[in-house]
């Protein structure tokens, strides 16, 4: 057995999505992180995690009827909902000492057994003013408050890990933004040695500690700074650390993700397809792949949740029983359907005064608004789609997401989609619905009848939503990246749209693809033969539903990151590499 199978894998994430009084996330990351957490404490792992409190949140969202999109602070006070974790902190930044405390959570799995997370928050007397605003906001600021904030998680969670008696065992990076942690255990490593001493061994002994997930397929998205501001936060010995690991550019920066690909033993991408691209973009690197997925039980509506309880009692348990979810009968799928979105139309009506037809197609399209995400491609052609509707039936789409306070081109989709809903709304009924959040993902990917995802390729590192649909038997219309890549079987768990081999998507081909599939393929099939697609609606939640879930993934993460057996393979090319 390897050394470490007795020791804490510490989980470090930027936000972690824990429940919705908690707002502690702003999307596909944060949930994520969540469901890892639940999947870890239902497998009994030991497992402790570690993220920033965010008082103010990410943002809540407030749209006009053109669609413009205002952002407010979603403030909350962790005083009110958690205990304060026993011990306190500090980190140096710009030659300050920052204090650091840290609030409790307890992720309960379904043995009871436990995991803890630690919420770090400078929000102390102690801290001059600007300090005290570290924990505040996810992804804000400018280059030296992030800078600032990825101190306090990498360094400042290393510091409290140690101080609340967690001995040192496997630290797992969720993304980059942790990465200064490795500069912590190479200080550690060293002892009473200067960083130009440092060699080979100390940096493996470092490796030997990290394991590193990534999750961004371009490299625009990976954080950097520049080296001006590195030395002034850090201080002069990190950065002469920092320096002696020979992993920033060329020009001297700081980039996050390189720091932790040089100083980490397990490299991952999160879907089979991200493994090939973050090759290329990171050749002289290991990279393995371990699919994401989501906690089944957190994410399956509660008409399925009751129906699998009563079929498939040990599902719960071990996921992996919902393949025999091709067992339950075809009307028993339709009427746990019919329930769900009969819960989403009862939502959508509460929220916007709009009453869904209940027997009409609906798609649901929730994401982050971004322009990469192509949300309002299905409105390229709004003749061709009255055309579909009038020839085949109705149609109506429901939508949700938030565009970073930034992003004015997410800004401008979310306008244009409320612009296209209102030349539409003689023939089809479409609905943005504010704020999106983990309860109203829950009502949609469960209601709908379809769930669109159209990214542009390859820049959907692996999605998770579609997964979510797919435990409460809704299928996908995709293009093929990312998860939908591994878990698309046409027609039998969805459809895609394009194909598979194009080196570079091609706007006009995919959308004509996807007007193509629903008009002859989808909605003949919903309207035409309700049972046939109601099988498919079964291989979804068989097929799809039974792997891509977080226990899964968890168990994958043990076996070959945290706690990889002596004699174990490493993964492709690595033997090359370290060579």
């Amino acid at each position: 057995m390897h050394e470490l199978d007795k020791k804490t894998v510490a989980y470090f994430s930027m936000e972690i999505c824990l429940e919705q009084r908690i707002p502690t996330y702003s999307g596909g990351l944060g949930v994520l992180a969540g469901d890892t957490l639940r999947s870890a404490a239902d497998l009994e792992i030991p497992l402790v995690a570690v993220s920033l409190a965010h008082r103010k949140g990410y943002f809540h969202q407030k749209l006009d009827a053109q669609g413009q999109q205002t952002e407010t602070p979603e403030e909350w006070n962790p005083e009110d909902v958690l205990e304060a974790a026993p011990a306190r902190v500090t980190v140096e930044i710009e030659g300050r000492t920052v204090h650091v405390r840290a609030w409790l959570y307890q992720v309960q799995g379904i043995t009871g057994h436990t995991i803890p997370v630690l919420l770090l928050d400078t929000n102390l007397d102690e801290n001059d003013a600007w300090d005290r605003t570290l924990t505040d906001v996810l992804y804000g600021g400018d280059p030296r408050y992030r800078l600032a904030q990825e101190m306090v998680l990498g360094m400042g969670g290393v510091a409290m890990l140690r101080a609340l008696g967690y001995e040192d065992g496997v630290y797992h990076i969720n993304e980059g933004h942790a990465a200064l942690l490795t500069l912590v255990l190479l200080d550690r490593q060293l002892g009473s040695r200067e960083p130009w001493e440092a060699g080979d061994a100390d940096f493996e002994a470092v490796r030997h500690q990290c394991i590193f997930t990534t999750h961004t397929p371009v490299p625009a998205g990976h954080d950097k700074f520049p080296e001006e501001q590195v030395v002034h936060s850090l201080g002069e010995h990190l950065a002469a650390l920092l320096s002696a690991t020979k992993c920033c550019d060329e020009d001297g920066s700081l980039n996050m993700t390189y720091l932790a690909l040089r100083l980490s033993r397990y490299i991952n991408g999160v879907a089979m397809r991200h493994r090939e691209v973050s090759r290329e973009m990171f050749p002289a690197h290991p990279i393995d792949s371990i699919t994401n997925g989501v906690h089944a039980v957190t994410w399956t509506s509660e008409p399925f949740r009751a129906l699998f309880d009563r079929r498939i009692p040990e599902w719960r348990r071990d996921n992996l029983y919902l393949r025999y979810a091709v067992a339950i009968s075809l009307e028993d799928i339709r009427q746990a359907h019919a329930a769900a979105k009969q819960s989403m139309i009862e939502d959508v009506a509460r929220r916007t005064g709009v009453t869904l037809d209940a027997s009409a197609m609906t798609i649901g399209f929730a994401r982050r608004a971004t322009p990469y995400k192509r949300a309002d491609m299905i409105f390229s052609d709004l003749d061709r789609l009255r055309g579909i509707v009038s020839a085949n039936g109705p149609l109506q789409i429901v939508y949700g997401g938030k565009a970073h306070p930034r992003d004015e081109g997410g800004k401008a989709l979310i306008r244009h989609i409320f612009e296209a809903a209102h030349e539409l709304e003689d023939a089809i009924r479409v609905v943005y619905l504010e704020n999106y959040d983990i309860d109203l993902a829950c009502k949609l990917t469960s209601g709908v009848d379809l769930w669109l995802n159209n990214p542009r390729k390859p820049l959907e590192a692996s999605g998770t939503s579609g997964m979510k649909a797919a435990l409460n038997g809704v299928p996908s219309l995709s293009v093929l990246d990312g998860w939908w890549f591994e878990g698309h079987i046409e027609g039998v768990t969805g459809w895609s749209i394009g194909g598979s081999a194009e080196p570079e998507p091609d706007e006009t081909r995919e959308s004509n693809d996807l007007y193509v599939k629903l008009e002859q393929v989808i909605l003949p099939l919903f309207y035409g033969l309700p049972l046939a697609y109601v099988e498919v609606m079964r291989h979804a939640i068989a097929l799809n539903g039974s792997f891509f879930n977080t226990q899964r993934m968890v168990q994958q993460y043990v076996r070959n990151a945290y706690f990889p057996a002596e004699g174990d393979p490493v993964p492709e090319d690595e033997e090359a590499v370290r060579s």
